[in-house]
């Protein structure tokens, strides 16, 4: 069962989405701000991390930016979720080291797609 780390700090979002992965057969973790959301990184080596990018004490951009700059967890693909639907924001995200980028309200099809890539599981 692959582990998927959400890092969301709106709990309506976090109860939705963590509710659905589930059902679709992944372990969710859950982290409420960017720096919880590292340091479940570093205990739980998630196969996938799915980063809001508006957090408290650290924000997205700094996570993925962290993370990617970290060789024990640079492996672990991103996807930001976010608000922010600016092509700008999307260069942003993948600049800050996000391997995906996808916009709220999720569109779960879309994201799963994207998520199966990621993991490997369909080409």
């Amino acid at each position: 069962m692959p582990k998927v780390l959400l890092v969301e700090d709106n709990e309506m979002n976090r109860d939705m989405l963590s509710r659905r992965l589930q059902r679709k057969g992944y372990q969710v973790l859950l982290a409420i701000d960017g720096q919880q959301g590292i340091d479940l990184c570093r205990a739980e080596m998630p196969d996938l991390l799915l980063l809001d990018m508006s957090l408290p004490v650290k924000d997205g951009w700094q996570v993925a930016s962290e993370m990617k700059a970290d060789n024990g967890l640079s492996h672990i693909p991103i996807i930001a979720l976010t608000a922010h639907a600016m092509a700008d924001d999307r260069q942003r995200a993948l600049q800050a080291g996000c391997d995906d980028y996808d916009t709220k309200p999720v569109d779960l099809p879309r994201l799963l797609s994207k998520i199966e890539r990621l993991l490997g599981r369909v080409e």
